[in-house]
């Protein structure tokens, strides 16, 4: 055989050292290139890269629950989802925008118009839907239209305890009541985790937590789930069988000031905020102020007493059933005669309460009603309280006095109407009200002595007995104390002057008279049945609530049936 010679041929020695160097400096530009983009190059591609399919999502925070004083919901946080699309990333069939719409029960029209609008990156098509609709839009799997993760609030209690709670808006911002109130407690600290998405907007991957969220914390009331249900009937009774335009009605625990119920009617549902009337939500017995009537004689009497000017038993002549104070004239309903202090308080006698008033130094009375807690705050810290009106004394004429004495010229709301007679149940202390639940009795300010307040409950102990105005309010098996009030509306409009036939009736008073354990407070605004005394329409409503309250908390018996002493008949017509 013959060899090629082409096979013999040898090539030079600089070219195969060419291709050498040329290969080793081709590696080294590569590695080169490798060190700048993974090393130092690293953070810029990390960030191209995580832009187009990272995100940062944010994790919503579950807002605290509100319990009663026994851990009974009143509101609480259930997660739901909600749809909401990105319109420069939406890509759907118009099969699939219709059958999104059929899901959503939304027009087609408006959803076109809200996932095709170009100018936004962010569009909610419909909050906190049901599971089964959720499911559905996820199985539509439409690219640009995602679902996100929120919570519902719930009111279990619906308008039993509307007034108390308030409600939250869709967004979880307390907007009444207590969750405004405790907005900065019950609202939790969001979230966030980055994940990674689809190019359809799907998460297929959980890469880190950024912050964890903080649930909110929980809020226990001083409410007692079972005394707020049995006020909240019996009011809604009472308002409807006097045909009234509305009422409340406050129960409180004498030892430590606890708001146990609080209810007004009309009420409404926080579930069903669609369907909730303007108005409704105000919570009256602490926003809506108005002249308390002879609910406000025993203070006028309890100061007199305190600074020695009468007692019990000190006579005064009320003939002929007016008295003349200048131009002006105020009237009993009939001749009184002569009767005692107490029989003022037990047969709410204006003439009698005027004469009182009219011995006392204006800034006595005037500081005795600022100490009880008129025209200042409760201590309830209730959004939107009002502090009612107590005009300086000094600007006091002497017919503004008088009829000081049986709650006109003075505006006061029921909660503070409901405080000021803890000072007769509570030995003359008075303590700040609570809607949040006490571990302890606080302090509270000693306004009249001990002996003053013992005196002052043996008088309001007569309203309740025959011969008083307060008949209808005894409770069989306790001892009950209280006072009735009736006084007219004035005009609206900044108009001076009193409404014909339009009044507010009232009961305040506590139980068991041995051991006061609650004050129960009553109003009625313009009731229209027939009768209007604070007596007829206030009084049955708060023997209703004392007694299933007294039941409810176990308080022991004082009295072995409601024993009559006085031979004297009930007189509703008598009261001031």
């Amino acid at each position: 055989m013959r060899r090629d010679p082409a096979s013999s041929l040898a090539l030079p020695l600089w070219r195969s050292r060419l291709l050498i160097m040329l290969l080793l400096l081709g590696l080294a530009v590569l590695a080169g290139r490798a060190i700048y983009l993974q090393g130092l190059n690293k953070d810029f591609l990390q960030q191209q890269g995580q832009s187009r399919y990272s995100r940062i999502v944010e994790l919503n925070a579950q807002r605290g629950k509100i319990t009663d004083r026994y851990g009974e919901i009143l509101a609480i946080s259930a997660p739901v989802k909600s749809v909401w699309a990105d319109p420069q990333k939406v890509n759907a069939t118009p099969e699939q925008l219709q059958a999104l719409a059929q899901l959503l029960e939304m027009d087609i029209t408006d959803l076109r118009k809200r996932v095709l609008d170009q100018d936004k990156r962010f569009v909610y098509l419909r909050r906190q839907l049901s599971p089964e609709m959720a499911s559905g839009v996820a199985n539509l799997k439409i690219a640009g239209v995602y679902l996100k993760r929120e919570f519902y609030r719930y009111y279990p209690t619906g308008d039993v305890a509307a007034h108390i709670t308030g409600f939250a808006d869709i967004d979880g911002k307390g907007q009444e009541g207590v969750e405004l109130a405790w907005e900065d407690i019950l609202t939790g600290e969001h979230g966030s985790r980055r994940v990674i998405k689809d190019r359809i907007g799907r998460v297929i991957e959980s890469v880190e937590k950024i912050r964890s969220p903080k649930p909110g914390q929980n809020l226990m009331l001083s409410i007692d789930s079972k005394i707020q249900y049995l006020a909240h009937r019996e009011l809604k009774r009472a308002v409807k069988a006097n045909q009234a335009k509305a009422g409340s009605v406050i129960v409180l625990d004498v030892p430590t000031g606890e708001v146990l119920g609080l209810a007004n009617y009309p009420s409404y549902n926080p579930n069903q905020r669609s369907t909730i009337r303007p108005g409704t939500t105000r919570n009256r017995a602490l926003v809506d102020v108005f002249e308390p009537g002879s609910t406000l004689k025993p203070f006028a009497v309890a100061v007199a007493m305190e600074i020695g000017k009468i007692n019990p038993n000190t006579l005064f002549h009320t003939s002929p059933g007016m008295l003349k104070i200048g131009n002006a004239t105020i009237r009993d309903v009939r001749n009184k005669g002569t009767i005692s202090v107490s029989q003022v308080i037990q047969e709410s006698s204006n003439v009698g309460a005027a004469k009182i008033a009219l011995m006392l130094p204006p800034k006595t009375l005037w500081e005795m009603l600022s100490r009880s807690g008129f025209g200042m705050p409760t201590g309830a810290n209730f959004p939107g309280e009002e502090n009612g009106r107590l005009r300086p004394y000094h600007k006091w004429r002497p017919i503004e006095q008088a009829t000081m004495s049986y709650g006109h010229g003075i505006s006061v709301n029921l909660m503070q109407l409901a405080r000021a007679y803890t000072l007769f149940a509570a030995g003359g202390e008075l303590k700040p009200v609570s809607l949040l639940k006490r571990d302890a009795s606080p302090v509270g300010q000693q306004v009249i002595s001990r002996e003053t307040a013992l005196a002052m409950s043996r008088m309001l102990e007569t309203v309740v007995q025959p011969g008083g105005t307060g008949l209808q309010a005894k409770v069989n098996g306790y001892r009950v104390a209280g006072k009735t009030g009736t006084a007219h509306k004035p005009l609206e409009g900044g108009m001076k002057g009193y409404a014909k036939n339009r009044y507010i009736s009232t009961f305040v008073g506590y139980a068991p008279v041995s051991n006061p354990r609650l004050v129960v407070a009553v109003m009625i605004d313009e009731p229209s049945a027939g009768q209007y005394y604070g007596g007829a329409v206030a009084a049955p409503l708060f023997s209703q609530v004392m007694s299933g309250a007294l039941r409810q908390l176990r308080v022991p018996h004082d009295a072995l049936g409601n024993i009559v002493t006085s031979p004297l008949p009930i007189k509703l017509e008598n009261e001031g």
